[in-house]
């Protein structure tokens, strides 16, 4: 059986939490590999709407079993108020549908204070995090220091809390960041105790088994333009949001993979600072950002908003090895007169079909120019009722991509989706 991958490809935001809900049905397992609860998937369906941060996508499928894989960076407060909101909201056992790989690090409340510190620290030059303590959180991981889901069973686990904290005390005293580091324990204690509640897991031993048998989903957060090998260093995330991060974050050999679904918006958003070479600042970008409601899902920050990069995304399917393309928002450009897609770059004052390395570099952005379809998509369910624009739109960035784009949505709802 295989492990078939779901990737964002783009800067994040491109809708994965609905993918994953909708191939979900198809599959009895769904993992979450890698990240941390500074990026929410959305989710709409039966009048409702959820926002999951930590929790993986398939957790509203009856039969799925979820997994929460070591890769993931864990915070204890966050990920109960999750799935307590879940469970009032659904009446969904959680604590039956969830496991939890032991290896998966935690996210302590101090760590939240050193990525504000670190942030504040940097001024203009800031990365444009979601202060959801991600970064310092892999710092530790990395460095060696970090505190594991597992070490929670351990009967000395508030010494070893105590000690990871006050190193963490100290960087903040010598930041000069004021604050308080005990506000949060009493909660982060109980929030430990509501964990142990769920089956906790040795990861790779758990997935390898089940793969005997199961064909499984893998769910990064995320996209790909943010890994932090691959991305539009410095301004990305601290984890692999690339397909490899599927093998590393759930202990799986890269033999065992299968499909990788790329999931790409009809347009490019990105929050936070860094590199965007056709991001719009006039009133089609605001337009952009009004149809597609462009804010953060968990942040509630606005997303900067332009026309679709070809380039970065011929890039993010290289990366990973995508193997079937999935469509979002479709509806979103349903109302322009003339669609915009970047073909090629001039970098530098250079001609360029490649992501160039430096991150600092003049990007300018060559269009190729479509015809507006102005046809509401959202009420087509099979590709015969799609119109002629959108039809040819999609055939050129087949051809462009060399990649087949096997699912359109057009709208946010599980229904509003076209199989290919």
């Amino acid at each position: 059986m295989k492990l078939d991958v779901v990737l964002g490809l783009q800067w994040g935001d491109e809708g994965k939490g609905k993918i994953v809900d909708v191939l979900a049905g198809r599959y009895p397992v769904v993992a979450r590999f890698q990240g941390g609860p500074n990026a929410g998937h959305s989710l709409h369906f039966d009048g409702k709407s959820f926002v999951l941060r930590s929790v993986p996508s398939g957790i509203f499928r009856d039969d799925a079993t979820n997994i929460v894989g070591n890769g993931v960076v864990l915070d204890p407060i966050t990920f109960q108020g999750e799935c307590e909101n879940i469970a009032e909201k659904t009446g969904i056992p959680v604590t039956e549908r969830i496991v939890i790989a032991k290896k998966a690090h935690l996210i302590l409340p101090t760590h939240r204070l050193l990525d504000a510190a670190n942030e504040a620290a940097m001024g203009k030059g800031k990365i444009g995090s979601t202060l959801k303590g991600i970064g310092p959180t892999y710092t530790d991981k990395i460095s060696r220091h970090g505190l594991r889901v597992g070490d929670i069973l351990a009967p000395d686990f508030a010494d070893r809390y105590a000690k990871l904290q006050n190193r963490h005390i100290t960087l903040l005293s010598q930041m000069g960041f004021e604050c308080d580091p005990h506000a949060e324990d009493e909660a982060f204690m109980k929030a430990v105790e509501y964990i142990r509640q769920f089956k906790l897991v040795d990861c790779e031993y758990h997935v390898n088994k089940l793969l005997k048998d199961n064909d499984i989903l893998a769910e990064g957060a995320q996209g790909s333009m943010l890994d932090i090998d691959y991305g539009s260093y410095p301004f990305v995330t601290s984890s692999t949001t690339s397909c490899s991060g599927a093998c590393v974050g759930l202990g799986v050999s890269p033999h065992k993979i299968g499909h990788v679904y790329g999931i790409f918006k009809a347009y490019c958003t990105r929050v936070g600072s860094g590199p965007f070479p056709t991001e719009l600042f006039d009133e089609t970008g605001e337009e952009l950002r009004r149809i597609g409601h462009e804010f953060g899902a968990v942040t509630g920050r606005p997303r900067r908003c332009g026309w679709l990069d070809l380039v970065a995304l011929k890039y993010a399917v290289m990366i990973s090895g995508v193997t079937d393309l999935i469509m979002m928002k479709s509806d979103c450009l349903d109302t322009f007169e003339t669609i915009k897609v970047c073909t090629s770059y001039i970098v530098d004052g250079q001609p360029s079909d490649q992501w160039p390395f430096d991150t600092f570099a003049n990007i300018e952005p060559v269009y190729t120019e479509f015809k507006g379809w102005h046809t509401d998509l959202t009420h087509c369910r099979t590709e015969e009722e799609l119109p002629k624009e959108f039809r040819d739109y999609i055939a050129f960035m087949e051809q462009y991509l060399e990649v087949p784009i096997k699912i359109i949505s057009v709208g946010p709802d599980r229904e509003a989706t076209i199989m290919r």
